[in-house]
């Protein structure tokens, strides 16, 4: 383990008592859960000196918040994460040394002062691929682009009281379809999408694609966060 890292005023500047990570999680590293994540930062904080911030009491826990927690299998170039300190530090080549005790597939990519709180979040964008078994069905990017610019798009979604159908067609913005030059089997799309209240899902999206839609439902998807916003679609950070 690194010495804890100490207040230096070099040309990074400080940090107060939270330390803000955006971060990248790519690759096999995308199949682990988000509990098995937060350990894992966990670990490389402590390893790589950081003084943490805990609570108090019998079983003192380290301060530590996701914003929206990244579903298995999804990657992600944008993911942030708040954790307290308890001394102030430098931010100079800080996300190096922490992602230095990190395994492959997560990178630590900033780390500054937070200004604002995970709940001004209010769109994700969204790169995703959709596979076809055999081929691409006909016209599929102009009939996705329609069904997805409708006005009203009700699918079945997962509440705290259950299940229920909810019309997300105005919690969708900038959806776009495009064909892989490369592969004749696959179709990459961009969207953003609501981020919290409510939070609308790729898999959402999918879901949506029923009845005379159906024969355009992928085989199987891949998706990646790119990038955060607020209300306003300015980037969020």
């Amino acid at each position: 383990m690194r010495e804890p890292i100490r207040l230096c005023r070099v040309g990074g500047g400080t940090l107060g008592d939270k330390l803000r990570l955006r971060f990248s999680k790519v690759g096999r590293v995308k199949y682990i859960s988000h509990l098995d994540l937060m350990r894992t930062i966990h670990r490389a904080l402590l390893r790589a000196g950081v003084v943490l911030k805990y609570s108090e009491g019998f079983n003192p826990h380290p301060y530590i918040s996701a914003a929206l927690p990244l579903s298995v299998g999804y990657e992600s170039i944008c993911e942030l994460m708040d954790v307290g300190i308890s001394d102030e530090m430098s931010t100079d080549g800080l996300p190096a040394i922490i992602t230095a005790e990190l395994p492959e597939g997560l990178e630590i990519l900033e780390a500054y002062t937070p200004l604002r709180k995970f709940n001004e979040i209010a769109w994700v964008e969204i790169s995703g691929v959709f596979y076809y078994d055999t081929s691409i069905p006909p016209d599929a990017v102009r009939r996705l682009s329609e069904r997805f610019s409708e006005g009203s798009i009700v699918v079945s979604k997962k509440t705290k009281r259950g299940l229920s159908d909810v019309d997300i067609a105005a919690f969708i913005h900038d959806v776009r379809f495009f064909e892989d030059q490369e592969d004749e089997k696959r179709l990459t799309m961009n969207v953003k999408l609501s981020a919290q209240n409510p939070t609308i899902t790729p898999e959402n999206l999918v879901s949506a694609l029923d009845d005379e839609y159906i024969e355009l439902a992928p085989d199987f998807t891949g998706f990646m966060r790119i990038e955060v916003f607020d209300r306003e679609m300015n980037i969020f950070r």
